[in-house]
Parts: structure tokens; C-alpha cells; sequence
């Protein structure tokens, strides 16, 4: 299997470019709001290293949300951008399926701490999605915490949590989901769970 994977939907800049089922991969845990500065450079330092023309990948991936307004936007931009150019499928991955897939076999809740005592949340059983994407306040999340096992990247105070890895999990929600990957480039959309502050403030 040959791809590139995006993820630029939280603070950190991951890729990872397999090539003949090799995995290379960069992250920069404290990229921030550089996700435009930084994310053509990477992607073609990566592949580069990786020894790897894009135009043979079978798909790029990319992390559509939940996550960061503006670093959605980023990803999906440019994966859909690089797919046009190249006529390379695209397959989106959702921030939910890079922690939800590190576990298997249980019935999990993946986290995305929102602030402000908010969380996006999506539930999966057996590798499948069973509660769908949406934004809750902290009281909702600990009746749901009776129901699943917690998975996040990060610990939420007061609450039991598996820490997990979405850098891990990209790789697996992959394989899991690759026969979703696509031609049809208005299929890569942003997964968007509520309102921008902005708009809310409207």
C-alpha cells in the first residue's frame, strides 16, 4: 500500500507516508496556528525521504475533524488540492476513527477535548461507529463514561481515560477504511460538529 495521511486538525502537524507498506512519518507536536507555513515543506521533505512520488500513491488521507476550525480547513485544502493535480483518490479519516482504532474489540468512547467544558465525543463498538459525532457538555460525558471506555489523547480531570495516541492510530484507521478512498474529491469534506465561535457569536 502506497499513500500519504494529513492530519492537521489539532496543534500538532502529523504525516505519514507509507510507501510499499513502509511507514515514514513526521510530527511537530507544538505546530499551533504554523499549519500553513509548515505543511507543503513537510510533505515534501517526507517524501523525500521517504523516496516516494506521489503520483503512484492508491490514496491521500486526511483528517477531517473534529478539531481545530482553521486546521481543517488546511488539510482538507491541500489534500484535495494534491489529489486534483495528481488524479490520486482521497480518504477521509476522522479525528474519532485515530483514537477510536487503537483499541479493538471494546466498546469505546473517543474524546476531543473542545474547552470550555465542552467535548466532541463519537462511540464505536467493534470497530464500528455507533454513537455519531457530536458536542457535549462535561455532565453528558460522565453518564457516557458508565457506557464506554474513555479514549483520548490527553486526561480529563475527575474522569477515568485511556491516553492513546491519534499519531498511532492513523495508520490503523487507515487500513481499516481504505476501501473508502475516493475519486469524487467533493466527498472529502471538513467534519464540522458544531459552529465556529465565530458564528455562534453572530
Amino acid at each position: 500500500m502506497n499513500y500519504l495521511a494529513v492530519d492537521t486538525s489539532g496543534k500538532a502537524l502529523n504525516l505519514i507516508a507509507c510507501k510499499d507498506d513502509k511507514i515514514y512519518s513526521y510530527s511537530d507536536l507544538e505546530c499551533g496556528v504554523r499549519h500553513s507555513e509548515k505543511i507543503m515543506v513537510e510533505i515534501e521533505n517526507l517524501l523525500n525521504k521517504a523516496d516516494f512520488d506521489l503520483k503512484n500513491a492508491d490514496f491521500i488521507a486526511c483528517v477531517v475533524g473534529a478539531g481545530s476550525f482553521t486546521g481543517i480547513r488546511i488539510g482538507v485544502a491541500t489534500v484535495k488540492a494534491l489529489c486534483f493535480s495528481l488524479g490520486v483518490k482521497a480518504l477521509s479519516v476522522t479525528s474519532f476513527d485515530t483514537l477510536a482504532y487503537n483499541k479493538k474489540g471494546e466498546k469505546v468512547l473517543a474524546v476531543i477535548d473542545a474547552g470550555h467544558n465542552g467535548f466532541y465525543v463519537a462511540g464505536y463498538s467493534n470497530e464500528k461507529l455507533i454513537l455519531a459525532p457530536k458536542y457535549i457538555l462535561r455532565e453528558e460525558l460522565v453518564e457516557l463514561s458508565k457506557e464506554y471506555l474513555l479514549v483520548a489523547e490527553n486526561k480529563i480531570e475527575g474522569l477515568e481515560v485511556e491516553i492513546v495516541s491519534a499519531k498511532e492510530g492513523l495508520p490503523i484507521a487507515i487500513e481499516k477504511l481504505k476501501e473508502n478512498a475516493t475519486s469524487d474529491l467533493d466527498k472529502l469534506e471538513p467534519l464540522y460538529v458544531r459552529k465556529s465561535q465565530a458564528e455562534e457569536g453572530r
